[in-house]
């Protein structure tokens, strides 16, 4: 039997800030968990959206147009192609949804590696 994925404990298993961890997998999409704080890269995805849950603190994704605030159980999807930054004043855990093997920064030289833990 596959065991629940607790997400808490998954969030205690590292500290570093705008580091995707795959917690599992849904449809061909990596289901991650990420710790923000400060402001992350301008950058946009062209084939996909970008799907972003705050689980604990808070969140501002600004776009070239406006921004969306999101606090703790309130989600949001930058549409595909749209410029975004994520950007947080207090350290923030995100749960975030995109196809298996999109690159966090829009552009696979720059992007981190993801790891599953």
């Amino acid at each position: 039997m596959i065991p629940a994925v607790n997400l808490a404990d998954k969030l205690s298993q590292f500290t570093e800030h705008w580091s995707p961890k795959i917690v599992g997998g849904f449809n061909g999409h990596d289901l991650m968990v990420v710790k923000a704080k400060g402001e992350f890269v301008w950058h946009s995805h062209p084939d996909t959206d970008d799907f972003f849950l705050v689980l604990k603190g808070r969140l501002r994704i600004e776009m070239r147009d406006g921004s969306v605030t999101l606090g703790p159980g309130e989600l949001f999807v930058v549409p595909k192609g749209v410029e975004h930054r994520p950007v947080s004043e207090e350290e923030t855990e995100i749960l975030i949804i995109e196809p298996a093997g999109t690159p966090n920064t829009g552009d696979p030289e720059t992007a981190v590696t993801k790891t599953l833990i």
